[in-house]
């Protein structure tokens, strides 16, 4: 083997930590975060010419800092779960030596440094937010990550608080939209749940649960309607279009707990974190808004058949 394929093995064992695919739904919390915060109004006035680029410039740093924030956080994961994977995913980068275990939990504080420092170019609200997110996906990796409660609700309050990253482009909007953050902590909380049954097959009380939890998302989106600043007609395809793809799988994986029905409900759901994304943005912002965060799924999709999403 030669020094080029080593090198090529060795980068892409540090992206395949980094979870691209997943990454790129971490971006589309942050552009919901940002419609509810009344800025998605900046795309409309940026077609009629009505602002300048340069008003976009914290949505861009907050997306930098998602970046780092997630990517830290996955890369932990591995790191934490180093002697597991050994036995039962030899193939991932750490156990396979194509990135030592040293190597990654260094790449996993870089990450982490540059989503708190990206966070706070934006406000002192934001990096406060950036430090909870990294603190909780510490406190997931080494701790929670195992235990059938607090492991789902520590992830959904990860995926929350990066919401409302995206929220902190205005801080004062924050004490606004705080509930928003509700519904990706009971959809993450659903796909973490069940995702615990990826490698030995699960149970069909968690997928259950599971399922439970992700019809209350769908309602509660829908729900938003009653906000007089919520559109729900805008929003209503896009939730039509979570619910199939979301629904028959974890229908499937709840009655047929088996792993590979389980990694199938766990990848779609992953993935359709952008749609439900879509679904909550277009109904403050409109439905061209809604359109331009669910362009992000296809490059999602993409990456996930080159990178794994679990």
């Amino acid at each position: 083997m030669n020094v080029a394929s080593l090198n090529f093995q060795s980068w892409r064992g540090y992206l395949e930590l980094m979870r691209p695919a997943n990454i790129v739904t971490a971006w589309a919390d942050i552009l919901v975060g940002f419609a509810a915060s009344g800025s998605g109004i900046i795309f409309a006035q940026l077609i009629n010419g009505e602002a300048s680029f340069t008003i976009l410039i914290p949505l861009a740093w907050l997306l930098l800092a998602t970046t780092g924030l997630y990517g830290g956080g996955v890369v932990f994961n591995d790191v934490f779960d180093a002697e597991l994977d050994a036995k039962e995913r030899p193939n991932r980068a750490i156990p396979s030596g194509r990135v030592s275990r040293e190597n990654a939990t260094l790449l996993g504080g870089i990450l982490f440094a540059i989503g708190i420092l990206a966070a706070f170019q934006v406000s002192l609200v934001s990096g406060a937010i950036a430090i909870f997110i990294t603190l909780s996906c510490l406190l997931y990796n080494s701790l929670a990550k195992h235990h059938p409660f607090f492991g789902p609700l520590n992830m959904g309050l990860c995926r929350g608080s990066n919401l409302l990253l995206g929220v902190s482009a205005v801080p004062a909007m924050i004490g606004e939209r705080w509930y928003l953050a509700l519904i990706p902590v009971i959809y993450i909380a659903a796909i973490t749940a069940i995702s615990q049954g990826e490698v030995h097959g699960g149970k069909k009380i968690t997928g259950v649960l599971a399922l439970l939890l992700i019809a209350i998302v769908l309602t509660a989106v829908l729900a938003l309607g009653l906000l007089r600043d919520y559109a729900a007609i805008a929003a209503l395809p896009f939730a039509v279009l979570l619910a199939i793809r979301v629904l028959p799988n974890f229908i499937k994986a709840a009655r047929e707990p088996v792993a590979e029905n389980v990694r199938t409900a766990v990848r779609i759901g992953v993935l359709s974190l952008i749609v439900l994304d879509a679904t909550i943005a277009s109904g403050f912002a409109g439905l061209y808004y809604g359109l331009f965060v669910l362009i992000l799924l296809p490059f999602s999709i993409k990456l996930a058949k080159v990178f794994a999403v679990t």
